[in-house]
């Protein structure tokens, strides 16, 4: 099997244009981005969308995914079809999409139900655009366990849906590894980030165990997800290349 991709969410630097964050990607020597919906690739933009895509091109990364915010709620598939359009034109081969906007644990039966028809009917719309979705792995949604993951893939029983994971907030290492572990093959991409305790943003070293055990953890199972740098510390986008390096130093060979 070939090494994970390495690469970058653009939110992680949203004040920069597109061909900025494409530019430092590729200057911390990373292969991949996440473009996001929100603001460097917004799906009604389609001009915009050919200027990121142009931009990938320029330097040298391939997309491989489409950060959406398409949250399977109720009233939002008709936005779907232009979302899945804007990940063709930008050459992604994925959208990340979300869970609805309840926890498991708050969420009633029926709104279980209702997000999981509608996420049905995404990967049915996906699919015909030859794309694969995955979930974000997020508290306040139903991907907020790996149990309510794992339940909500089979209930979705799509063969294009998949899911993302990152380590959930102030879990201790050990039961963060043994939720991915859990997930198993179902995991197309991880979100890498150091974040302790709660959302404090600290350099990647600060969690060199967590992340060595996760590589370790894929590399043992044969798995190879994307590995996609998810916020810096302070939002400074001249800690990317520091912390591009550390990744990479922490990722084996699969």
């Amino acid at each position: 099997m070939s090494e994970p991709r390495l690469g970058l969410c653009s939110v992680t630097f949203r004040q920069l244009p597109a061909a900025e964050v494409a530019r430092r990607a590729s200057a911390a020597g990373l292969e991949v981005v996440e473009w996001g919906a929100d603001v460097h690739a917004p799906p009604q933009e389609l001009d915009t969308v050919r200027a990121v895509r142009d931009a990938s091109d320029r330097y040298g990364l391939a997309c491989c995914s489409y950060g959406s915010y398409f949250r399977a709620g109720a009233g939002e598939s008709a936005g779907f079809p232009a979302l899945a359009r804007a990940a063709v034109l930008l050459g992604a081969p994925r959208m990340r999409v979300w869970a609805g906007g309840v926890g498991s644990r708050a969420a009633t039966p029926s709104e279980r139900h209702g997000t999981a028809v509608r996420l049905r009917e995404a990967s049915l719309a996906a699919a015909d655009h030859g794309l694969e979705l995955a979930l974000e792995f997020h508290a306040g949604t139903l991907t907020d366990t790996v149990a309510s993951t794992l339940r909500l893939l089979d209930e979705v029983g799509a063969p294009n849906l998949r899911t993302y994971w990152q380590p959930p907030l102030d879990a201790p290492d050990a039961a963060a590894l043994a939720g991915l572990a859990e997930l198993g093959d179902r995991v197309s991409a991880v979100h890498v980030f150091s974040w302790w305790p709660g959302n404090r943003r600290l350099p990647l070293t600060d969690r060199r165990d967590l992340w060595a055990g996760v590589f370790d953890l894929l590399d043992e199972q044969h798995m190879c997800p994307d590995a996609l740098l998810e916020f810096v510390p302070g939002d400074d986008p001249a800690l990317l290349a520091r912390e591009a390096d550390t990744l990479r130093r922490a990722v084996p060979s699969c």
